[in-house]
């Protein structure tokens, strides 16, 4: 996810102080990832430079300066675009697990034991993320549902890759 983007996006509504954006953005899209100050700040300093926000006021404070920020014409235009444009998606053509896989049958290790290592541990996180999902809002129930699938086509992956072994087994070997 741009962190900039999303930025413009939340100073669209009104203008805000650095802490109040990583708030927000920490409340609406980070909440298994906070953003660090120093990410806010180096993310304000660049859409800065750009000319994509501009310092709104200054207000002084016991510490430094509190610089309320807010969106340029060129920051809206910028996400703005951002938005209209679809995010290319990600079909993991070689994914790690291919690779662990085919790395186990080449050095004489269990593969299936690989698999169901793998398969316990998507369980684990999919039983995790659906209770996080239950006791979730909305938006917390979309999130976890966006992750829940892409762990269900990992998980008909993995079946399908045990099902196959031997075959593949085979290949490897020639």
């Amino acid at each position: 996810m741009s962190i900039g983007q999303t930025f413009l996006g939340l100073l669209e509504s009104s203008p805000r102080h650095g802490y109040d954006l990583k708030r927000a953005y920490d409340e609406r899209f980070g909440q298994a990832r906070p953003l660090h100050f120093g990410q806010v700040y180096a993310t304000l300093s660049r859409l800065l430079r750009n000319g994509l926000v501009e310092v709104d006021s200054v207000e002084a404070g016991e510490g430094p300066d509190r610089k309320r920020y807010a969106i340029t014409e060129a920051g809206v235009t910028d996400v703005r675009r951002w938005l209209s444009q679809p995010e290319k998606p990600e079909p993991y053509l070689h994914s790690v697990l291919y690779t662990k896989v085919v790395l186990a049958l080449l050095t004489g290790r269990s593969a299936a034991d690989l698999l169901d290592t793998q398969r316990a541990e998507h369980l684990r996180l999919m039983r995790e993320l659906t209770r996080r999902r239950d006791s979730g809002d909305l938006a917390e129930r979309l999130i976890c549902d966006h992750a829940l699938f892409h762990l269900e086509a990992d998980l008909r992956w993995l079946e399908l890759t045990a099902a196959r072994l031997d075959e593949l087994a085979e290949a490897v070997r020639r």
